[in-house]
C-alpha cells in the first residue's frame, strides 16, 4: 500500500463508474433481467451513497495496523 488516501470525490467517482458498468451490463443482450449475485453486491455497496446515507455508517471502524 502506498499510503494514499481516497477522497470522498474519488469514492463518488468510483461508485458512479460501478453504477454505469452495472447499468451497461443489465442492458446487454442476453441479460436475464434480474441482478445476479455479484450485481446485487455492487448495488448494495454503492446504494447508501446515492441514497444520501453517510458512508461509512456511524460507529463503523476500520482495522488498524
Amino acid at each position: 500500500m502506498n499510503g494514499c488516501r481516497e477522497s470522498a470525490a474519488d469514492d463518488r467517482a468510483r461508485s458512479s463508474r460501478l453504477l454505469g458498468a452495472l447499468e451497461t451490463s443489465t442492458e446487454a443482450p442476453g441479460h436475464a433481467g434480474d441482478l445476479d449475485e455479484f450485481e446485487q453486491v455492487v448495488m448494495f455497496g454503492i446504494a447508501p451513497e446515492f441514497e444520501g446515507l453517510p458512508y461509512p455508517p456511524a460507529g463503523h471502524t476500520y482495522p488498524r495496523r
